[in-house]
């Protein structure tokens, strides 16, 4: 079973910055799961919302932004918002890096950096999933590069997941931990991975564990 840092250590350091992705390789896990964004400039920026208000010392949509404006931005913690780019460069290939498309027009720029860090960088399709929540966003990922391993996130209808996961040929399926059983697992596990979020508490990462999943997203990934 793979320990996946959410948001690289969310628990232990500010969300999807370099830092808390630093101290989750420190933990030891085996993949890290981070959100892009576009912003106005073009560049893929790793960041959770739509706004800036939640995280940062700013208010406004991520994606009215340009990247310069962006890196005069303080996260919590006195941090930055890094771009795909430099967490890629960053993980170099250390363990699995989880994509979640988030905001619109994020799928071309997020295949042309993988096939860039495979071509260029040494990095391999296995310790890469895009995953996300909107089918438009993995269906682009999926005409533009076939290659890319896919992931349909979902914490509602498990049916319509796989249904629609079958159509872009998906690696995995991530469903929120909340709607598995270990008879669901077992169903999911004949054709997909599974990578399920987000599992923070003992009692439930014990169950969860028992279920044989092939993953587990979690803010505090020591705990697994």
């Amino acid at each position: 079973m793979k320990k996946i840092g959410h948001r690289g250590a969310k628990g232990h350091s500010p969300e999807n910055t370099l830092e808390s992705i630093k101290k989750a390789l420190q933990l030891g896990v085996d993949g890290i799961e981070i959100d892009v964004h576009r912003c106005a400039s073009g560049e893929l920026v790793v960041f959770h919302d739509f706004t800036l208000d939640r995280m940062t010392n700013t208010s406004g949509e991520i994606s009215k932004f340009t990247l310069k404006q962006l890196k005069k931005v303080e996260v919590k913690g006195h941090t930055q918002i890094p771009t795909l780019s430099e967490v890629m460069a960053f993980v170099n290939n250390k363990c699995l890096l989880n994509i979640e498309l988030k905001g619109q027009d994020t799928p071309k720029e997020t295949s042309r950096l993988i096939d860039f860090y495979i071509e260029k960088k040494g990095w391999d399709y296995s310790n890469i999933i895009v995953s996300s929540f909107q089918k438009d966003l993995l269906e682009t990922v999926y005409k533009t590069n076939s290659n890319i391993p896919l992931g349909v996130i979902t914490d509602t209808n498990l049916e319509e997941a796989v249904n629609f996961a079958k159509t872009i040929n998906a690696y995995s399926i991530h469903p929120d931990y909340t709607l598995l059983t270990q008879e669901i697992v077992a169903n999911l596990k004949e054709q997909f991975k599974v990578f399920t979020w987000t599992v923070n508490n003992l009692k439930p990462i014990k169950r969860i564990k028992s279920y044989e999943v092939d993953g587990i997203i979690s803010d505090f990934p020591d705990r697994l």
